[in-house]
């Protein structure tokens, strides 16, 4: 058996979070698999976002933990950022922004591979202020890709994209977790969308959290 599927990529226990007398959620117990497919659900104000800030880093949570296994590096796309029609780098030039200040022709061919894998090559000298809305969403997977991680935290990525971009967006990301083993974490309010390319579905309300499949996720919320 393959066990770097297996094995847990992250284990939560009893994780709790408050800010001063709020409770946001508390004892949240979970696991994500390598290499899973998992959607992070919930109404507005239930805590997702400050879930993701604890995992990655950002801030303490009040009590309990968190663990990931050795060797997991987290790659993280945000929501939707309508930049100005001035911005002038090119989607090329965006992607290099977290890069070496010299490009190494080992760092120029990465860039190349993951343009291709976006589907962003034969664009990659536009200007990001030109591209639409699913084009800068790949630009910023592509960015989030050369750090080369093997979890992906997508945190509304396909919020306010038409439905086209969508699908191109999901499509890459189960082509990722299909050929390289990407463990992702999906957090939206898209349900059909979580249904038709994640497995599992974690979903956090009244500070409480349930975990199962995506195919038995029937909860109703807006």
């Amino acid at each position: 058996m393959n066990q770097t599927i297996t094995q847990n990529a992250v284990t939560v226990t009893a994780l709790t979070m408050k800010f001063d007398a709020k409770t946001v959620f508390h004892d949240l117990n979970f696991e994500l698999k390598q290499g899973s497919m998992t959607a992070l659900l919930g109404p507005n104000g239930t805590g997702k976002t400050t879930l993701i800030n604890i995992l990655m880093g950002m801030f303490p949570a009040t009590a309990g933990s968190y663990t990931f296994a050795p060797g997991i590096k987290l790659g993280y796309v945000p929501q939707f950022r309508n930049l100005d029609a001035e911005y002038p780098l090119s989607i090329r030039s965006f992607m290099e922004l977290n890069g070496p200040l010299f490009k190494s022709a080992e760092f120029k061919a990465e860039v190349n591979h993951e343009l291709i894998e976006t589907h962003l090559d034969s664009i990659q000298h536009i200007r990001m202020g030109e591209a639409s809305g699913g084009q800068k969403q790949r630009a910023y997977l592509a960015q989030a890709l050369l750090d080369k991680p093997n979890m992906v935290i997508l945190d509304e990525a396909t919020a306010s994209l038409d439905p086209v971009a969508k699908e191109e967006l999901m499509g890459l990301i189960k082509h990722l977790n299909e050929k390289h083993q990407i463990t992702v974490l999906f957090v939206t309010h898209d349900v059909p969308l979580a249904k038709k390319y994640m497995k599992e579905y974690l979903y956090l309300n009244r500070g409480q959290l349930t975990q199962g499949k995506m195919t038995t996720f029937t909860e109703v919320y807006e």
